[in-house]
C-alpha cells in the first residue's frame, strides 16, 4: 500500500506531461521513492535512552562506563636483587613483604642468583625488608600500580657494625698479688720494711706460693740484714752466748744464730704453718672503734687470725710457729746456753707478746709513719671475736 500511494502522484503527473516526461518521472522517482521509508525504518531501530531512575536504566549506564574505565584489580608483581657490599650475590637472604593494608605479611629467601620475587600483589603502598646475619637491615619502601612489575633497586647489604663488650675480671690470686705489690711499698719512716700488714680490710686471701714469695721477699730485705747485723753487735758487746767467744768468728756465730732465727721464725710462722693450715700471717689494720676495742683487737692478733676462707680462727700458725724456731735454735746455740725452759718456752712467749706490742704500735702509730700509703677505707676486718662495740664501750 505505500508504494502505491507513492506512485499516485507520479502517475497522474505522468498523463498531464506525456510520454516523455512520463518515462523520465518513471525513472527518478525509483531511487528515492525507495530511499525514504528506508530511511525511516532505519531512525526507529536505534535505541533511546530516556531519563530516569529505573534499575534497567542504571544497570544501562553501569554497564557503559565499565566498559570505558581501567581494570583497577589487575594483579602487580615486586621483584629485586640481593648483594652484598662486594657486589657477589646475597643467598638466602631473609626478604619481607608488608603492606599497607590488612593483607598477611610475606616472607621468601633470596635464591642462588640474589633474586626474590612476589607475585599476584594488589596494588598499593608496600615496604620489603631485607635482613641476612651478620648485615644491617635494609628497608625499601614503594607503590605498586595495577599490572605494575616492580623491579627493586639494586639492593647492597652493608657489614654490620658489632659492638663486642669485654668485661676484664681478675682472679682472686691475681687481685692478692696487686695488693702483695702494695704492701711491699709499705716503709714505716720510708726504709724500715712493713710487709706482713694489710690496711684492705676484705684483702683477698694469699696463695701458698705468695705466702714464700713474701716470707722470701721480707727475709731479704737490706734492712732486715742490717737489723740483724746491729742484733749480733749489741749481743757481743753485752756478752750474750759467751760460748760464741769474741772477735770475728764470734760476731758471725752470733750473727748466724739471729738471721737463722729471722728466716725460720718467718718461713715457719708465716709461709710453711700458714700454708698447711690455711691461715693469713698478715695483720689486717682495723682503724674504727674505740681506743679499746681497736686495742683488744691488736692485743688478741697474735692468738687469733683470719683464715682463708675469711673466718677468724685459732692462730695455730703463729703460736707453733714461734715454738718451733725456739725448738730449732736449740740445735745452732752454744751447749751452755741450750736450756729448753730458757731457749724454747721463754724465747717462744718473748715473740708472742712482742707481736702483741708490735700489733698496736701498728693500729695507733705506724699507719702515722708509713709515706706514700694508699688511702683505703677503714672498716672492721670481719668480726673479730674480742671485737667490743664502741656505743656500749666508749
Amino acid at each position: 500500500m505505500t508504494r502505491a500511494r507513492c506512485l499516485l502522484p507520479e502517475m497522474s503527473g505522468a498523463l498531464a506531461l506525456g510520454a516523455g516526461g512520463l518515462i523520465w518521472l518513471s525513472l527518478s522517482a525509483l531511487p528515492f521513492g525507495c530511499a525514504i521509508p528506508a530511511l525511516a525504518q532505519s531512525q526507529r531501530q536505534l535505541p533511546t535512552i530516556k531519563e530516569g531512575t529505573g534499575t534497567g536504566d542504571a544497570r544501562a549506564r553501569s554497564a557503559f562506563v565499565d566498559e570505558r574505565k581501567p581494570d583497577q584489580q589487575l594483579a602487580g608483581y615486586i621483584s629485586g636483587t640481593v648483594l652484598d657490599r662486594s657486589g657477589a650475590v646475597a643467598l638466602g637472604a631473609q626478604v619481607r613483604l608488608t603492606r599497607g593494608d590488612q593483607s598477611p605479611t610475606q616472607e621468601v629467601l633470596s635464591g642462588d642468583n640474589g633474586q626474590f620475587s612476589f607475585a599476584n600483589l594488589a596494588p598499593g603502598p608496600f615496604q620489603v625488608t631485607i635482613a641476612a646475619e651478620g648485615f644491617e637491615t635494609q628497608t625499601v619502601s614503594g607503590a605498586l600500580r595495577p599490572g605494575q612489575a616492580y623491579i627493586v633497586p639494586e639492593i647492597r647489604l652493608a657489614v654490620a657494625t658489632v659492638v663486642t663488650s669485654v668485661r676484664v675480671a681478675l682472679t682472686q690470686i691475681e687481685v692478692a698479688q696487686d695488693q702483695i705489690k702494695e704492701q711491699e711499698k709499705q716503709r714505716v719512716l720510708g726504709f724500715i720494711p712493713n710487709f706482713y700488714v694489710s690496711y684492705v680490710p676484705d684483702a683477698a686471701p694469699l696463695a701458698p706460693k705468695q705466702k714464700f714469695e713474701l716470707a722470701w721477699r721480707s727475709t731479704i730485705d737490706p734492712f732486715s740484714v742490717v737489723g740483724v747485723a746491729a742484733l749480733a753487735g749489741v749481743q757481743q758487746a753485752t756478752g750474750d752466748f759467751e760460748g760464741y767467744g769474741q772477735g770475728a768468728q764470734g760476731y758471725a756465730k752470733r750473727f748466724g744464730a739471729a738471721y737463722a732465727n729471722v728466716v725460720s721464725g718467718t718461713f715457719i710462722g708465716s709461709a710453711i704453718l700458714p700454708s698447711l693450715l690455711k691461715q693469713d700471717p698478715r695483720y689486717f689494720y682495723k682503724g674504727t672503734g674505740s681506743i679499746r676495742s681497736r686495742s683488744l683487737y691488736a692485743l688478741a692478733s697474735p692468738v687469733i687470725c683470719k683464715g682463708d676462707n675469711n673466718r677468724w680462727q685459732p692462730n695455730y700458725s703463729g703460736i707453733l710457729g714461734s715454738f718451733a724456731t725456739g725448738g730449732i735454735s736449740y740445735f745452732y746455740y752454744p751447749a751452755g746456753d741450750r736450756n729448753v725452759n730458757q731457749l724454747v718456752l721463754q724465747n717462744s712467749l718473748i715473740r708472742i707478746g712482742e707481736s702483741a706490742l708490735a700489733n698496736v704500735l701498728q693500729e695507733f702509730v705506724v699507719r702515722k709513719l708509713t709515706p706514700r700509703l694508699h688511702s683505703h677505707p677503714a672498716g672492721q676486718p670481719g668480726k673479730h671475736p674480742l671485737a667490743v662495740n664502741p656505743a656500749h664501750h666508749p
